[in-house]
């Protein structure tokens, strides 16, 4: 068992990794509390951004609740393994994080208002890690969309390392950089706190209160 929690703390090499498959995760094409498209194309006026933190069930709830937010889907990212199934990310041999595509309108949401959920509801400095979640694929990440994304990004974890400091939290470890490919994850994990409203999900913030 100790061996096995070490190795899925660490990132598997693109050597290493699972292959994968030519076919993607068929998923239904509809958000079960929105009733709107998960998939693209999506309308002109809307926005993108994928966030980590855990768990994808409770972090994707925490995001369609936000007002401005029109579609949410859960997925797989930052890894090598192409159409990767739910058991084989958790396998730890994908390189994949759990991740939470955000589909928004910037005009009634914006992307640092995103930001401000994603750093008040979790503990970003848990490493491979949250909670007693352990392992490669509940690792922190922000994956941007375009550069304004990536700026807004960084100079968010400026400022809530800051905020983290001043309660005795260590370093930040999420990842931060270019959205690499978003892969779909299987339609029972779509909305699955809908579904299950007594489901697990394991967010617990650090206390901050991020604004800039």
């Amino acid at each position: 068992m100790f061996l096995n929690t070490l190795f899925k703390q660490t990132m598997v090499s693109a050597e290493d990794a699972l292959i994968g498959r030519d076919q993607p995760i068929s998923v239904t094409n509809c958000h079960l509390i929105t009733q709107q498209p998960i998939q693209p194309p999506f309308a002109e006026n809307l926005h993108q951004a994928i966030f980590a933190m855990g768990c994808f069930w409770g972090a994707e709830r925490r995001f369609w609740q936000q007002p401005g937010v029109i579609s949410t889907a859960v997925g797989y990212a930052g890894g090598y393994t192409k159409n990767p199934t739910y058991h084989e990310v958790c396998s730890g041999q994908t390189g994949h994080t759990e991740v939470v595509l955000v589909v928004y309108d910037p005009e009634k949401i914006s992307y640092n208002q995103l930001l401000k959920v994603f750093w008040e509801s979790h503990d970003p400095t848990q490493g491979m890690r949250q909670g007693n979640d352990s392992g490669t694929q509940y690792r922190s990440a922000i994956y941007c969309t375009n550069d304004d994304q990536l700026k807004q990004a960084k100079d968010s974890a400026q400022a809530v390392q800051d905020l983290l400091n001043n309660r005795g939290y260590a370093e930040i470890t999420s990842e931060i950089r270019q959205a690499p490919f978003f892969y779909y994850a299987e339609d029972d994990h779509q909305q699955y706190l809908a579904k299950h409203p007594q489901g697990y999900c394991g967010l617990r913030g650090t206390g901050i209160d991020y604004s800039s």
